[in-house]
Formats: structure tokens, sequence, C-alpha cells
């Protein structure tokens, strides 16, 4: 898929959102995107972690035992490259700030584990679940998201490959441009702030 089909595809599912959004990591940008959309249809969904699978393929990271993601914005991406991939998939949730595995899943030691984000923005998440995968008996092998929105300057440790790479504006609150500022800022993603 060419980046325009890409962007197409977020346009269709109106998972590109413009406005004035905190994102999980606490910056702010004037940018969103919503994979939770994209990935409600399960046709689109399919073709977009597809053509993921493909780049996958292509970079030669070998066979994969299990896909695990952090919850929430990597459930639906991880379940459906699992799919694609022929492996079942898992997802860690945070307790008390750290994520954990639950609801029976575990990961064989030595697992081949490919870890699966819908978005990176500074890689942090993608950084704890490796940590979760590692700490489980799992070997993070790979790791890719949908969309890297850090325009591939977030250091996760591992080589990420990314479906789209963009380099969008992420700002701390304190140095906001004016044209952002002058709007009110939305949330909209899983992780409350701090």
């Amino acid at each position: 898929m060419t980046d325009e089909e890409i962007f197409e595809e977020f346009r269709a599912a109106r998972a590109l959102l413009k406005g004035h959004f905190v994102l999980s990591s606490g910056l702010h940008s004037d940018t969103y995107l919503q994979c939770a959309r994209l990935m409600m249809d399960a046709e689109r969904g399919g073709r977009l972690c597809a053509a993921l699978t493909d780049k996958l393929c292509k970079s030669a990271m070998g066979t994969f035992d299990l896909v695990a993601s952090p919850a929430m914005g990597g459930v639906l991406v991880g379940y459906e490259m699992g799919r694609q991939l022929g492996v079942p998939s898992v997802f860690f949730e945070r307790v008390e700030g750290k994520f954990q595995l639950r609801r029976g899943f575990d990961i064989e030691a030595g697992a081949r584990v490919l870890m699966m984000e819908d978005v990176v923005t500074t890689g942090l998440s993608s950084k704890e679940c490796i940590a979760a995968i590692e700490a489980e008996g799992g070997r993070t092998i790979a790791a890719a998201c949908l969309v890297d929105r850090s325009g591939g300057t977030a250091d996760i440790g591992i080589n990420l490959t990314a479906l789209l790479t963009l380099d969008i504006g992420n700002y701390p609150e304190y140095a906001l441009p004016p044209e952002l500022a002058a709007i009110p800022a939305v949330k909209p993603g899983s992780r409350s702030l701090k």
C-alpha cells in the first residue's frame, strides 16, 4: 500500500482527526490517529495489517510464535496481526501502572514474540511492553505499528516496522504553538493522565 492509500483508509474511517489533542504520552498535538475507528471495519483492518505483515516478512525477521500488545490501543491490531501471521495474540493490561498479563494469558519461555502497537509517539508504552514480554520469558524479536508518528525517531530498543511513518508535531503543554493553545484540548485515547 502507498502512503496515500493508507491515508485514504484513515479518511474513509473518519480516523484522521484535526484539533487540539492530549496524547497518552501527555504531549499535545493538532493531529490524532484514531486506530480503533480504523479497525472497526474488519475488512479495512485486514487490508492494513496484511500490508504491514508483508513489510515485516520482507525485513527477514523470521517466524513468530506469538503477538503481544499493550492494551488498549494495541488489542485490535495485535489480534489482527496474529490472525495474519497464523499465531496467537495476547495483550498486556496496566495494573497499578505496570503491564501485566491477565485473563489466563501466558508466554512460553523462549517464545519469539512480535510486539504490536497501533500508534507510536514517544515509544514509552512499546518499551514497557517489551520489558513485560521479556519478564514473562519471551524474546521480542520485532516490533511493529500501524503508524509511527515520531518520524522514525522513537527509540524502543529494537527495530520498529511501521506501516506509515509520519513526522507530526507533538508539544509539551508549556510550549504549545499559539494556534493550538487557542483551541480547547480533548483526550480521545484510553490512558488517563497522571
